[in-house]
């Protein structure tokens, strides 16, 4: 007897096609929502204030630690030609243009996207967006699209922070405490580095990044099944799906802001 029936590859196939639809339509609509959203500031605030606010102290952390250790390998590697000096553009062009924006997309996702879905996922299992679509509101636009676009908002702005602690990480290490000549470490940082070229794709993807992680944790917690195990997966679901949509879109920005 056979393990698997057509029927049930085309109930599976249909339901992946059904998710992928709803997906798609809730991305249209969060997109269309940026308006009425920026037309009621207070909500957005609280959402910036709540993914961003909450988030900064793990990625100021974490991009510190990031810094130190780029400046210990990096001085390893770079005595070995003489380029000591050259530190400092190292440490900025491998924050600026990769780890800032991924670290900080990957720590956005465990932090402020599992948050989300949570929070989400418990309104639909309270019944909370049922009500509110009784009562004729409108839930994506009331209760999703303020979240989308204060993680999108917030996303940027960590990736700066962590981007500039661990150059002052990179700073510490190298010339407080290898000895590095602190005005050749700035000087190489400020000569070697492009505002459109490094900086500029690096808010780029720290933006495309932001949207990613963001509308994951709102989409697995708007189609959670309203059961408290329902919510516990669409959580962890967040953090895997998040996480390598932000690798998956790092290769193909990367390759495409580089090959031009």
């Amino acid at each position: 007897m056979s393990w698997w029936r057509p029927a049930d590859v085309g109930l599976a196939l249909r339901s992946r096609l059904a998710d992928i639809g709803l997906g798609a339509r809730l991305f249209v609509r969060l997109l269309a929502l940026l308006g009425p959203a920026l037309r009621r500031p207070a909500l957005l605030r609280d959402q910036v204030h709540f993914l961003g606010n909450h988030s900064l102290a793990i990625i100021a952390l974490s991009g510190l630690f990031v810094g130190f250790v780029l400046a210990l390998q990096g001085y390893n590697v770079l005595q070995l030609y003489g380029s000591e000096t050259s530190l400092g553009l190292m440490v900025t062009l491998s924050l600026v243009r990769e780890l800032g924006p991924v670290v900080t997309a990957l720590l956005f996702a465990g932090r402020a996207g599992t948050s989300l879905t949570a929070e989400i996922g418990l309104m639909r299992a309270g019944e909370q967006l049922s009500a509110m679509e009784l009562m004729a509101v409108d839930p994506v636009q009331r209760i999703l699209a303020p979240r989308f676009w204060g993680g999108v908002i917030a996303m940027p702005v960590l990736a700066a922070v962590f981007s500039a602690v661990g150059v002052l990480g990179g700073w510490l290490v190298g010339v407080v405490m290898i000895g590095v000549d602190g005005g050749a470490f700035w000087g190489q940082m400020q000569g070697g580095v492009d505002v459109f070229k490094d900086v500029g794709n690096g808010v780029v993807k720290s933006l495309v990044f932001g949207v990613a992680v963001t509308f994951t944790a709102v989409l697995q917690g708007y189609a959670a099944k309203p059961t408290p195990e329902g919510v516990a997966r669409a959580t962890t679901r967040t953090v895997v799906i998040a996480s390598l949509a932000v690798l998956a879109l790092d290769f193909i920005l990367t390759a495409l802001m580089f090959s031009l």
